[in-house]
């Protein structure tokens, strides 16, 4: 590859990915945060499923028990 083109376009990348960063950054940021509530809104489901499972409503402890654990594990994963 001829250097003076090679040269073009190792200044186009630099620039591209400086004007690029801020908001490959934002949406990193708000990914992570969304990924923090669905381990959170996960972890409570999970939580409140096994206290209802512990009681007489185990019909509706275990499928939110469940529910948790998927939001959870999709979360993480």
């Amino acid at each position: 590859m001829n250097p003076v083109i090679a040269l073009i376009d190792a200044v186009f990348s630099t620039i591209w990915f400086i004007l690029t960063l801020p908001f490959r950054l934002v949406f990193g940021l708000l990914a992570l945060l969304g990924r923090a509530a669905g381990v959170v809104v996960g972890l409570t489901f999970m939580v409140l499923g096994a206290a209802l499972c512990a009681g007489p409503l185990l019909i509706l402890g275990v499928p939110l028990f469940l529910i948790g654990l998927l939001l959870t594990l999709r979360c993480l994963g």
